[in-house]
């Protein structure tokens, strides 16, 4: 039995911590706003352009046409606050929050996140998650060296066949407790889901959210240079399996070394007690689990599902739980209410940071090329200065710009539509070909998904395992070097072997 006062003490020790880290490292919510302050300031510096823009026929996408570009002259920057639903810096919130519409951000992926953060908060008062994770470990000790490797491919391979990534904060959900169990922190479990699905997004050769949207608008095969992809996805891929079975192992020999080890001791604490045993309603409601998950899958590979019908799937499995536990009398009705609403509750900072870090394109003149709007300026910009560049250092360049607007506009497909027609032309001019355009495009719009605010997965996930954004910043930074010094050598050898 655990000594209450030592309870206590934990208790104290960690938010002791807590109230230190406060004080030395800001809020995202903090960080987020003086970032969209910036981004107000600049559209006063910086002038508004338009692009013409036209239909691409292999995509049936809007792209915008090279060479339209215009300064719009009656642009104003954003007041500080504005009335008749116009955008000023102080509306940034509401405005961001309410952006887009159901199949993306912002509401969308707010919903999503708010929506399967209650559903699975059902599933997890069960209990069951935890009964089958202890029953699980208990039968398989000998082959845990193998579920990160093993984990971390078929993420890896989601994200490069069908473009997986709000998927993965379903399975952080799920995974979290069986890494905790086994001895590892919740850093590894976002590292064996989010960021293994990015690296195979980056990589892919036939993302059709990425790559083959790019490919179409650059006017080349789809699915071509698939060997060359192939290559590295599978080189990429393993870096980052054996960079986090490296962490794993140092967490599992020394817990206290996880920037995260407070966070993960309380979330353990709150977990069932594990002398509990695994029985027949355990057994219902993870095959009921199970199957849902099935039936996503199979939604997303065969009927094209997205955001409002893999929600509703979720929706749909937590209600069947419910059903289950109350049948079963593992709880009472009230108490699966409550929980639903304990986990919508939980993920509701990071449907929120979502909302606000959509505020930033807001507050910028949006993201359509047809509108006037600071992002269109930038653009136009660093496609004149790679244009004057030497072939290597003008691929790498495009590497470079397109990670970095991958801040600004977090979609692959959206970030495709915008950067492809200028940099594939653009390509042509500098001698560099339109597959290493492609490449950069798809490597830097990947890479980056792992550390920027902006991205509603990478938030989701960190929301359910309990990461401050910028603990994890400083966590992924390393791992970034790495993995994006990886990407540029990719690059430079595309260009020498003149890859198209």
């Amino acid at each position: 039995m655990t000594d209450p006062k030592s309870q206590g003490s934990d208790k104290t020790k960690s938010v002791n911590s807590r109230s230190v880290n406060s004080r030395s490292m800001p809020d995202a919510f903090i960080i987020l706003f003086f970032v969209v302050l910036v981004a107000a300031i600049a559209t006063h510096i910086i002038p508004a352009g338009k692009f013409a823009t036209e239909i691409n026929q292999e995509t049936g996408k809007k792209v915008l046409v090279s060479d339209s570009y215009q300064v719009v002259e009656d642009f104003q920057g954003v007041p500080l606050f504005a009335d008749g639903g116009n955008a000023g810096f102080l509306n940034f919130a509401f405005e961001g929050m309410v952006s887009g519409d159901k199949w993306g951000s912002a509401i969308g992926v707010m919903m999503f996140i708010i929506l399967t953060g209650g559903a699975f908060g059902i599933v997890m008062k069960t209990g069951s998650i935890n009964n089958g994770v202890i029953a699980l470990i208990s039968k398989t000790q000998k082959l845990e060296v193998l579920f990160i490797p093993i984990l971390f491919t078929l993420f890896s391979l989601g994200g490069a066949i069908f473009g997986m990534g709000e998927e993965a904060i379903a399975f952080c959900i799920v995974l979290l407790p069986l890494m905790l169990a086994i001895g590892y922190d919740s850093i590894t479990t976002v590292m064996v889901t989010y960021v293994a699905t990015q690296i195979g997004f980056a990589a892919s050769w036939m993302n059709p959210f990425s790559v083959a949207i790019a490919q179409g608008i650059a006017d080349i095969p789809l699915m071509s240079g698939m060997e060359f992809r192939v290559i590295m996805w599978f080189v990429l891929t393993a870096i980052g399996v054996v960079f986090t079975m490296r962490y794993a192992a140092n967490i599992k020999a020394k817990p206290e070394l996880s920037a995260n080890y407070l966070v993960d001791k309380t979330y353990k604490s709150e977990t069932p007690s594990t002398a509990s045993t695994f029985d027949k309603t355990d057994t219902a409601i993870l095959a009921s689990f199970f199957l849902a998950i099935i039936w996503v899958i199979w939604g997303v590979v065969a009927k094209g599902y997205y955001i409002p019908e893999i929600a509703s799937q979720f929706f749909t499995m937590g209600v069947v739980i419910g059903l289950i536990a109350v049948v079963f009398k593992r709880l009472s009705v009230n108490e699966v209410a409550d929980a639903f609403k304990q986990g919508a509750k939980d993920l509701l900072p990071a449907a929120m940071i979502v909302g606000m870090a959509k505020g930033i394109v807001i507050i910028l003149g949006g993201d359509q090329a047809d509108e006037a709007s600071v992002l269109n300026t930038v653009l136009y910009g660093a496609a004149n200065v790679i244009g004057e560049l030497p072939t290597t250092l003008s691929a790498l360049l495009m590497f470079v710009f397109q990670s970095v607007f991958n801040f600004f506009i977090a979609s692959g497909s959206g970030q495709a539509a915008l950067t492809m027609p200028l940099m594939a032309p653009l390509g042509d001019l500098v001698g560099v070909s339109r597959q290493v355009a492609v490449l950069a495009f798809q490597l830097g719009d990947g890479l980056t998904n792992l550390i920027i605010p902006t991205s509603a997965s990478l938030i989701g996930c960190l929301g359910v395992a309990r990461i401050d954004w910028l603990v994890w910043a400083k966590f992924i930074s390393k791992f970034m070097l790495l993995i994006m010094t990886s990407a540029a050598l990719f690059i430079v050898v595309a260009v020498f072997i003149n890859f198209s």
